[in-house]
């Protein structure tokens, strides 16, 4: 009897795999083609073209690492990854590269459970577990020829380039357009985008050839006549665009205690990056955007760097979201994502709770000057309704899910905007505390991270790569205070200049009036350029 009855190839596995990949995972991906390629004429024979060169690539990709020890393990692994980047694909039209993989890896565990619902366990039990088992239950016949088995996958391969290469040299034209004008269709194929943002989040988180900490600002002092020490309260918010603040002709009243404060309010501002893990670390870099890379981020000395070396400023870092990002890891840092240090937590800890126990921090103080950071929870999507407490309700309907989709409209903004009228009672008690320090040069600073997507043109959450993310996940809200009126009197006609977050490190050293070589004063948003 042969032993091999009802067994099939590992190819032949892999086949099926791809098959189900490309008609159960791309879902996305053909989406978002059919948008720019009507499903008409001779797109038709296009759509039919790209469908077979991405089902043999995907073939090619995994025959390339098949074997009798990786073929399953690789291919369970990718089915269970896959459900989970379908399912935020399809439902927030996020895009899964090295960005939001690296994003992803510094999610802690509260901010993960937002994320949670039924219909992804769906998802990954459908598109996952399911298909997982079967492939587990697959008998795969190996043969115990090595040279035939080598044979076998050659072939293979070469049948899937042979097959690539012939439907890209029959509609080279198409091809030509889809690869140069619309590369943006290709982040949202799966597995294979996720696969190789995947390495590219591997190479460049450990794959460097110098992880010394580049030093800069060594010749950084405070150079000053002001009579008054500074204390400044910088304050990093959480997905916080400027179109939804009332102080920039939002219909809605989302700001009624900061328009009783006599603030500087930067309408134009815009961010370095669409996610935390991004914009957090580039905003206190010395690199502006354009420059920026997560390797030279982690890898050289920040503003808190330069501003702790003059030896006379106190800096305090207190997080109520996920972390700093690896920007306050050489200065004082606190964490109030718990009640242990929060003292003001019910759901979640409350970003109010940062602001107890700063008067004895600052009464303490051994140093002259004062920056204190606190990065909030913010507007953190999508469960926006949970950011704020009961008095903050004041727009309803709102959206109590963390499935945006289901809600209308009406229902995300309102839980978004309650959030954003919780974030100005924060700001405005920030700068009720600061009044009670008239011996200092008091001041407060709002930037937040990052803008955020409610829907607009399907899309939801952030994180898309900059060069095609919206406007509503780049224009953010930004917010200047300070007791010192010659401040108001440089600003007043700045406040609808275009800035970035580019200007944030240049900022900082020119509050507390540090002299470096690395300070730009163009860049520096509280200096007169004239």
């Amino acid at each position: 009897m042969n032993r091999y009855k009802n067994h099939i190839s590992q190819y032949t596995l892999i086949l099926a795999t791809t098959i189900f990949f490309v008609l159960f995972d791309n879902v996305s991906f053909f989406q978002n083609t059919l948008k720019v390629y009507s499903f008409s004429g001779i797109n038709i024979l296009y759509i039919i073209s790209l469908t077979i060169v991405l089902l043999s690539f995907i073939v090619l990709l995994f025959t390339l690492v098949s074997s009798k020890y990786t073929t399953k393990p690789i291919l369970i692994i990718t089915l269970m990854v896959s459900s989970f980047t379908n399912y935020f694909m399809n439902n927030y039209s996020v895009i899964i590269d090295s960005d939001m993989i690296r994003n992803t890896m510094q999610t802690n565990y509260s901010e993960s459970m937002d994320l949670l619902s039924i219909k992804l366990v769906l998802y990954v039990v459908f598109l996952g577990i399911l298909p997982s088992f079967i492939v587990y239950q697959t008998k795969i016949d190996y043969s115990k020829n090595l040279k035939d088995e080598m044979i076998l996958k050659l072939k293979v391969i070469l049948s899937s380039l042979a097959i690539i290469i012939i439907m890209i040299v029959s509609f080279s034209k198409f091809y030509t357009s889809f690869f140069r004008e619309h590369k943006p269709l290709r982040y949202y194929t799966n597995p294979t985008y996720w696969i190789y943002g995947t390495g590219k989040y591997i190479n460049e988180t450990y794959n460097t050839v110098d992880k010394t900490l580049k030093t800069i600002g060594e010749d950084a002092k405070i150079v000053t006549t002001d009579k008054k020490p500074n204390l400044v309260i910088m304050v990093v918010g959480e997905a916080t665009r400027a179109n939804k603040l009332s102080l920039n002709g939002y219909n809605k009243e989302t700001n009624p205690l900061l328009k009783k404060e006599k603030i500087i309010n930067f309408s134009n501002f815009y961010s370095c990056g669409t996610s935390t893990a991004e914009s957090v670390p580039c905003m206190f870099s010395v690199f502006e955007r354009d420059d920026y890379d997560y390797q030279k981020g982690k890898y050289t000395e920040n503003v808190l760097d330069i501003l702790n070396k003059t030896n006379d400023i106190e800096i305090l870092w207190r997080d109520n979201n996920s972390d700093s990002k690896g920007v306050a890891t050489r200065v004082s840092y606190q964490d109030y994502k718990s009640s242990k240090n929060n003292p003001i937590c019910d759901e979640e800890c409350r970003d109010e709770g940062m602001l107890v126990g700063l008067d004895k921090f600052i009464k303490n103080s051994k140093k002259k000057n004062i920056l204190i950071v606190l990065h909030q929870m913010g507007n953190h999507g999508p469960a926006y309704y949970k950011r704020y407490t009961k008095e903050f309700k004041k727009f309803t309907p709102v959206c109590k899910t963390n499935q945006l989709e289901k809600c209308s409209k009406e229902e995300i903004n309102n839980a978004y905007d309650n959030a954003v009228l919780y974030t100005d009672y924060f700001l405005s008690k920030t700068i009720n505390l600061l009044k009670k320090y008239p011996q200092y040069k008091t001041s407060m600073l709002y930037i937040s991270d990052h803008g955020e997507s409610l829907g607009e043109h399907g899309i939801y959450l952030h994180g898309l790569p900059y060069f095609m993310a919206p406007d509503e996940q780049k224009h953010i809200a930004s917010i200047f205070w300070s007791n010192d009126k010659n401040y108001y009197k440089l600003l007043e006609n700045k406040q609808d200049k275009e800035f970035s977050q580019d200007n944030l490190f240049h900022t900082l050293l020119g509050l507390f009036n540090v002299k470096t070589k690395v300070y730009k004063k163009d860049l520096d948003m509280l200096k007169d350029k004239d």
